[in-house]
């Protein structure tokens, strides 16, 4: 027999190493001879996006295009440190650093240009579209490649650093700041039960996430989708068996991960709330989006069998020693 079920599963996420511990990130950003301009980050990709957010960041503070903006990353003899890919915490602090950095080398091209114009005040000076203005003298432009010819070989860079706020927590009263910002979603999944074999199968999914200030909807949206297959995974299939320190499930023919054949499409609900400590707002949700698959699972398999599954993963076999164990019990309560 099939039996279908929703469940529903929220979390809050705080992104960032938080309670207390030291979250920095720093960034470089330099004018190069051609006018381009040359992002220096630590930030490490590895698929989440992080040259392609941290670059439109960048381009956005310097009023550039994206192809004017180079990335350099990875290279721990060209980069500051911004700390590690994890914690969900690259889009929010070391964009921050990027935005402060960018944002230093801008104010040192007006320093610069007001000096050739014998501007006392650089305030006068705006930036838009890789060109420098006098607002008061139309006439008086500089594009960001004769700004760097001004400068010689000296070289124009700008360097700053973000820390994130966190505080400790009080072991005594359990107060404190551990994170910010924090990020919220909610799961809803309809799931279809077979009572005979055990079988879990995803009908319906949706998720609404909280990104702050969406620089890139696209991105997002590939990260609600990996997100959701990770979950997925988490709950039905993945189990390294581990046996007194031995992991049986050391291989893909019995460590089972979700094919595309498992993945229903995902309704995908990006939902905009700006964080004012963020760059434009934007926060990271590299792994909140996989948390609220499991609950909202679970929850939808109590909801179409009766079973409260308190360990995962729920494979077929567990999940039918659980019905014949409710039906056991029910059996000798009469019902």
């Amino acid at each position: 027999m099939k039996k279908r079920g929703k469940g529903i599963g929220c979390t809050f996420y705080g992104t960032g190493y938080g309670n207390g511990f030291p979250d920095v990130s720093r960034a470089r950003v330099q004018l190069e001879k051609d006018g381009a301009v040359t992002v220096y980050v630590g930030a490490t990709e590895v698929g989440q996006g992080a040259k392609t957010v941290l670059s439109q960041i960048a381009a956005e503070a310097l009023g550039l295009s994206m192809v004017e903006v180079n990335f350099v990353c990875e290279n721990t003899d060209e980069t500051p440190d911004a700390g590690t890919a994890a914690a969900s915490r690259q889009t929010y602090n070391t964009g921050n650093a990027v935005k402060r950095t960018s944002e230093a080398l801008i104010r040192k091209i007006k320093i610069l240009a007001a000096k050739h114009w014998q501007e006392e005040d650089f305030q006068r000076i705006l930036i838009d579209s890789g060109k420098v203005f006098h607002t008061n003298d139309h006439n008086k432009t500089l594009s960001f490649k004769e700004v760097a010819l001004l400068a010689g070989e000296l070289k124009i860079t700008g360097e700053d650093s973000f820390t994130a706020m966190t505080t400790q927590l009080d072991d005594e009263t359990g107060q404190g700041n551990p994170y910010w910002p924090y990020t919220f979603n909610v799961y809803g999944i309809e799931v279809e039960v077979d009572t005979d074999t055990g079988k879990v199968n995803i009908v319906k999914a949706v998720c609404a996430q909280d990104v702050g200030r969406a620089v890139n909807p696209k991105l997002i949206e590939g990260q609600m989708d990996g997100g959701f297959a990770m979950g997925l995974g988490y709950v039905l299939m993945e189990d390294i068996n581990l046996n007194e320190g031995k992991i049986k499930h050391d291989r893909f023919s019995n460590y089972l991960i979700p094919t595309s054949m498992d993945i229903p499409d995902l309704e995908k609900m990006i939902i905009e709330s700006p964080e004012s400590t963020a760059p434009y707002g934007a926060k990271g949700i590299g792994e909140p989006v996989m948390l609220g698959v499991a609950p909202a699972v679970l929850n939808a398999i109590y909801d179409a069998v009766g079973v409260r599954m308190t360990t995962i993963p729920v494979t077929p076999d567990n999940l039918l020693v659980a019905i014949k164990e409710m039906d056991r019990k029910e059996q000798l309560h009469g019902k």
